[in-house]
């Protein structure tokens, strides 16, 4: 079965016909650089080109998957940060399925990379509790239980230091400070320390650009839970949005 997963980021908007027994595209993605100007009808416009695009394999009135760089509350959107200012308090699923005339499943974008990691991802086969974080311009989290997503988790805002987490802990804050992996790791240390005092969890996962060095950073961290690198990089929102369709259809009352 194809579902079309399409990822709403800040520069970008990528979107293909994800396989979902395979865990990946069944066609190249397609990128449209996001609208200078990314109010929600803009977005949406964006969104109808991709759709357009896979006409061909997805068929009408089939359900989407779509994810935004914000949390999703019961399809409203509360805050936004790397989108237009427009779209905080938005009822946007309705505003979608209202402009794309089809069902849409809105979802946190780390929330689907970490359904992604899960089902086909570094954590396939792990059945307890998952946290994913992507270590980027802020830090992004999922949690999964038993393959269940938690949503809209935002544990790079917990206290670190007497600051926000990801204002300590983030790539974009080794790479403002000029930090080496050394010094990085010593400040993901005490993140990951934190973290895992509190949710016990039986795995981390670790996405963002940054992952790709994994090499240079995971194995400084001494914590009592695995933690490896994500293994979908920038496939994992697409694949992880095509999944929570997939999801609203099969179990319709937890939409």
């Amino acid at each position: 079965m194809n579902i079309l997963g399409i990822d709403v980021g800040g520069s970008g908007i990528k979107g293909a016909p994800v396989d979902l027994e395979l865990g990946d595209f069944a066609e190249s993605r397609l990128r449209i650089p996001t609208p200078s100007k990314s109010s929600p009808k803009n977005v949406a416009a964006v969104v109808a080109e991709v759709i357009e695009n896979f006409k061909d394999q997805v068929a009408d009135g089939t359900r989407i998957g779509l994810t935004i760089p914000a949390p999703v509350v019961h399809g409203r959107v509360p805050f936004i940060a790397n989108l237009h200012k427009s779209w905080a308090g938005l009822e946007a699923s309705k505003f979608f399925e209202d402009h794309l005339g089809r069902p849409v499943t809105l979802v946190n974008d780390a929330d689907a990379a970490g359904l992604a990691e899960v089902y086909h991802g570094a954590a396939k086969g792990n059945d307890g509790l998952v946290i994913m974080t992507t270590l980027g311009t802020g830090i992004g989290s999922a949690i999964i239980y038993r393959g269940v997503l938690v949503p809209n988790a935002e544990l790079g805002h917990v206290e670190l230091d007497g600051s926000d987490a990801e204002t300590r802990a983030a790539s974009s804050i080794k790479e403002k400070e000029k930090l080496s992996y050394k010094q990085w790791a010593v400040r993901l240390q005490r993140y990951y320390s934190h973290i895992e005092m509190l949710f016990s969890p039986d795995l981390f996962v670790v996405g963002g650009g940054v992952s790709k060095d994994s090499e240079k950073f995971l194995p400084l961290l001494d914590l009592h839970t695995p933690i490896v690198p994500a293994k979908l990089r920038n496939r994992a929102g697409i694949i992880g949005a095509a999944l929570a369709a997939h999801d609203a259809d099969e179990h319709p009352e937890s939409r």
